[in-house]
């Protein structure tokens, strides 16, 4: 269960089936990731990309706070399905555009595409290995993704560390980090 804590649906609680394997990321963790946000972006006029969207704690955070331009990817067939069902319920659905794929793949997909983001947020599983942490920020920032003042947002565990030009903050809630990647340098 999580819990929308802005916005239109303020203190909506959601509730994923019992036997859905997820982990939401945490009330006091997406309180403090939201003031970040909202200090630096007026999410109305956002386009917003959340990778590995689990059931939508993020993305339904995002439309609650009148976000209209939110893609959702997630690998697993019945977490994309309740995104989709979750978001038409609360009336998201224009709003939510929910794309069941593996996120490795459907980011070499998108290379030098045309759509541009603003925010992209990831929040891999924890047992990812830093290899393909570090290849899901190589995709991000290499395939120009965001605009050129857009950031990337890493949630990970915060054991780990990461060493990367493009890296501007990192800040520590629990047992969570949030790692801040600001876009490629455009080159001439």
């Amino acid at each position: 269960m999580f819990r929308i804590i802005a916005g239109k649906w303020k203190a909506k609680r959601i509730a994923a089936p019992k036997n859905f394997d997820v982990r939401p990321t945490t009330d006091f963790a997406k309180e403090a990731l939201f003031s970040m946000i909202e200090n630096r972006f007026d999410l109305e006029f956002c386009s917003v990309l959340d990778l590995f969207a689990g059931i939508g704690s993020i993305t339904l955070e995002l439309a609650s706070r009148d976000c209209n331009d939110i893609t959702s990817v997630e690998l697993n067939p019945k977490h994309a399905g309740f995104i989709s069902t979750t978001a038409n319920e609360l009336d998201m659905g224009l709003q939510v555009n929910v794309q069941r794929a593996d996120v490795f793949d459907w980011l070499k997909r998108k290379r030098n595409h045309e759509k541009k983001y603003d925010i992209i947020f990831a929040d891999a599983p924890f047992e990812t290995d830093e290899k393909k942490y570090n290849e899901l920020i190589d995709l991000v920032l290499k395939n120009e993704l965001l605009k050129p003042n857009g950031i990337f947002i890493l949630e990970h565990q915060s054991k780990q560390k990461y060493q990367h030009p493009n890296l501007k903050d990192s800040r520590k809630y629990g047992n969570i980090n949030f790692s801040f990647f600001e876009s490629e340098p455009i080159s001439e």
